[in-house]
């Protein structure tokens, strides 16, 4: 009889796991369920599966890491919840994955890819999975490394190109076609929209308060409440003020 371990520090997830597996798959015996890597390798030495559905993202261990550690001895399937792009690592290393939410067509197609390795003679992959993982891990990273964030706006002033230190902005201001770049030098005009401004920088510092500006935090002084769901941030050293919209009011409550 085949038996498998369950490794996810999700219950709700590790139960339906061993809910559709019993439905497709009656012989398997679920031999243990793990809440966290380490604990996944105590359980593989004790209980030695055939089979591991291993969640990449674990506390103690992730499951690549586990994988890596039982490499040869275990068929591994890995259990994510990253996005289609991510997946895409393990689509291009031909390794078994599931995708959360759990589809139950998708399961029952690692099933039968599952029943027919296990019928097969015992083969010494472990190397090979290694190396595989090894480079999962890597694309992983490239992939899902934070974006690169703006450290420089290139701003024409009068007919010649400046470039701004993000450092130095104060706000940002749609106008039109363009956006107003305020900043402790003067003010220019660039072609890029708040929205595109609003991806390319560091939010811990810039944050959206309306649909038409950004602001610097490091800049803002107070939040005043204005009549109704309005209100307005109060610059140091700046004369002007700029509109919070009821959506992003909440951010300055404690101010």
């Amino acid at each position: 009889m085949p038996t498998a371990l369950i490794a996810d520090d999700e219950p709700l997830l590790r139960q339906r796991l061993a809910a559709l597996l019993a439905r497709l798959w009656p012989e398997l015996q679920i031999a243990g369920q793990a809440r966290n890597g380490s604990e996944a390798l105590a359980l593989f030495e004790r209980l030695q599966p055939q089979v591991a559905f291993l969640d990449v993202q674990m506390p103690g261990a992730s499951g690549i890491e586990v994988a890596r550690r039982i490499a040869g001895r275990a068929e591994v399937v890995f259990v994510t919840a990253y996005d289609q792009y991510a997946v895409e690592a393990f689509r291009h290393r031909a390794v078994d994955y599931l995708v959360k939410p759990l589809d139950e067509q998708r399961l029952a197609e690692t099933v039968g890819r599952l029943q027919a390795r296990l019928q097969q003679p015992a083969a010494d992959g472990g190397a090979a999975l290694a190396e595989t993982l090894d480079r999962i891990a890597a694309d992983l990273r490239a992939r899902l490394a934070p974006p690169a964030r703006l450290q420089w706006i290139k701003a024409s002033v009068g007919s010649t190109v400046r470039l701004i230190p993000v450092d130095e902005v104060i706000y940002l201001k749609s106008d039109n076609k363009y956006t107003l770049v305020v900043w402790d030098g003067g003010e220019a005009l660039i072609r890029k929209t708040i929205r595109e401004l609003a991806d390319e920088l560091d939010p811990q510092q810039f944050v959206q308060v309306h649909r038409s500006a950004i602001v610097s935090l490091r800049r803002v002084s107070q939040f005043v409440h204005g009549s109704g769901d309005t209100g307005e941030l109060l610059l140091k050293g700046r004369p002007e003020r700029v509109p919070v919209s009821r959506s992003f009011q909440h951010l300055f409550q404690a101010l």
